[in-house]
């Protein structure tokens, strides 16, 4: 599948049916166009079954709660319409997007409570989010802007207003030649990529950001625990920029990333080494199992 998302065969499942991929549109009066209300997950589907399925569906629920949007539908619900549109797509090895945002309605202000909650899923084939990095080595620059304080906006969320400073970074970071930027939080540590959690080696121990004002990816979560099992130590801690001159390996991990080696990031070099690899392998094999 290629071309303009919004120019595909296909159905999308938008409030309880499904409709035709092109016709699978909003008012230009949609209240989370003008003003953010909307959140939403990324998801892989491996051999026809999606990969933590639930625990994205209770994240959803719980972004959007967030965000002050009561939604519908129940876990459940969620569970049975994502599952009813991979099997519509026909795609066994997919990506699928839940997105939930306030429709337009009677307000276009800030305030939007007489406003409903909507609800789409999409299922489409997306290969390696990173193309050859996957196998090369991630080149990551440092993002200008930085993660925000967890007391100015939800930061556990998975909300569209959260990836605004994320776009931005991504393109000059591509304009440099950079498959991805590393934004550090706004006290100065390291924090995470524009759609993906990061980890380091050093001494055959492994050191992550705490994820206490951005996104605990539940890829990382996954990896953490495979970490753990094989006995690695892993530490989640705040990490300092100029620690990244002492560390041998790093990977980047999420839903669409996977786990994706990082070569360098600005001017700090890193190898494509033994526990990266093989996290990288067990990952793979886990999420086909």
């Amino acid at each position: 599948m290629s071309g303009s998302y919004e120019d595909r065969d296909g159905k999308i499942w938008m409030d309880g049916v499904f409709v035709d991929w092109r016709d699978a549109k909003v008012h230009v009066l949609t209240h989370a166009m003008h003003y953010a209300s909307s959140v939403f997950e990324g998801e892989r589907a491996y051999n026809g079954k999606i990969f933590k399925s639930r625990e994205h569906s209770e994240r959803l629920i719980a972004s959007a709660n967030a965000l002050d949007m009561p939604m519908a539908y129940s876990i459940d619900d969620i569970e049975a319409a994502k599952a009813a549109t991979l099997r519509e797509s026909g795609l066994t090895d997919a990506y699928v997007r839940p997105v939930v945002w306030r429709g337009s309605g009677e307000d276009m202000g800030v305030a939007s409570a007489k406003n409903p909650v909507r609800m789409a899923i999409a299922v489409w084939g997306w290969g390696a989010y990173y193309g050859d990095a996957k196998m090369q080595g991630a080149k990551l620059d440092i993002a200008e802007f930085k993660r925000p304080s967890p007391d100015t906006i939800p930061v556990h969320a998975k909300a569209a207003g959260l990836y605004m400073i994320c776009t931005i970074s991504k393109h000059k970071a591509e304009a440099k030649g950079c498959s991805d930027a590393l934004f550090m939080d706004y006290r100065g540590y390291v924090a995470e990529a524009t759609g993906a959690n990061i980890f380091f080696v050093k001494d055959g121990e492994v050191h992550t950001p705490l994820p206490d004002c951005f996104l605990n990816g539940i890829t990382r979560q996954t990896v953490v625990g495979m970490l753990k099992d094989r006995g690695i130590t892993v530490h989640e801690r705040h990490i300092l920029p100029d620690e990244m001159e002492g560390f041998e390996q790093c990977w980047l991990t999420g839903t669409a990333a996977e786990v994706t080696p990082v070569g360098q990031i600005g001017d700090y070099t890193f190898e494509v080494g033994e526990i990266t690899r093989k996290t990288a392998e067990a990952y793979e094999k886990l999420v086909r199992s």
